[in-house]
């Protein structure tokens, strides 16, 4: 049954940060350790897409605790594009609540270091492999529930996103859709993009509406026009991503939008704050 094994390992994302995010006991994570492993070596350095399937993907936001309280606030009024997983302590980089092994500052392919809202090597081979150098013992790190845990059930299904089929990074846009703020905090919703045919698009609904934590199931589905209307993505930009690589769309294909977790990185550009780290778009 399907459903049956995705709603058994799904249950700790259900809820996202609350009762139902618990570490159940027996399971095997060793798949997971393995590959934070490779990425504090540096054998693996880039997107994450189609890693270490059935496992929850996390996106990364830390800052200085001066103005976590106001990020907080802005992930709660904004769920569907940052679903808390964990909230560390000031100056702590394990996880305890969802990876008590892991570190953030060394556990992630890619980082984006902000100073006053400018982010440092964007996109390029100066991005950092860890922070270590720049954490501080009043960083606050914040865990959000990522696309690419879904993924693997999709596939599961015959449903694999393009990305995945290319090798390459989901596409992701900025949206003119503003956020909720919070403080400081502002910006605009950025989205993912899967193509799928139309006789598809239910299933990949239906699966992905499971994880909550995850960002859950798409915002939209519709033509490359349709993108315009809604979210002020213009048909030309669809080949053009903000964020990430661009993907083959099919004849006869819609485009399904997602909330995406580099949202917060429009809000902490707007804020301009002294200090804050993320990780790169992807990874």
């Amino acid at each position: 049954d399907p459903q049956g094994w995705m709603s058994s390992w799904m249950l700790t994302i259900r809820t996202a940060f609350g009762p139902g995010c618990t570490l159940s006991e027996g399971r095997d994570r060793s798949a997971a350790s393995e590959f934070r492993q490779k990425v504090r070596s540096g054998e693996h350095s880039w997107h994450t897409s189609g890693e270490v399937g059935n496992h929850v993907q996390a996106n990364m936001v830390a800052l200085p605790k001066e103005q976590a309280f106001d990020f907080l606030v802005f992930c709660l009024r904004n769920p569907r594009s940052c679903p808390l997983l964990d909230v560390l302590e000031a100056g702590t980089t394990a996880p305890l609540s969802v990876a008590p092994q892991a570190n953030i500052t060394t556990d992630i392919p890619r980082y984006r270091v902000y100073k006053d809202g400018v982010a440092e090597g964007l996109d390029g081979p100066d991005e950092r492999k860890d922070i270590r150098d720049v954490w501080r013992g009043d960083m606050v790190g914040f865990l959000l529930g990522c696309s690419f845990t879904w993924e693997a059930a999709l596939c599961q299904e015959g449903l694999t996103p393009r990305h995945i089929e290319e090798g390459c990074n989901v596409p992701m846009y900025r949206t003119r859709i503003p956020n909720a703020p919070s403080g400081v905090f502002r910006g605009h919703l950025v989205v993912s993009m899967r193509p799928y045919d139309p006789s598809k698009v239910d299933r990949v609904t239906q699966i992905t509406s499971l994880y909550p934590g995850a960002h859950g199931g798409p915002l939209h589905v519709g033509d490359a026009d349709s993108l315009f209307e809604r979210f002020g993505i213009e048909r030309e930009r669809v080949g053009r991503p903000d964020f990430g690589d661009p993907v083959t769309v099919r004849e006869g294909e819609v485009l399904m939008l997602w909330a995406c977790g580099v949202t917060p990185q429009t809000a902490i550009a707007e804020a301009r704050l002294p200090l804050a780290v993320t990780h790169s778009p992807g990874c």
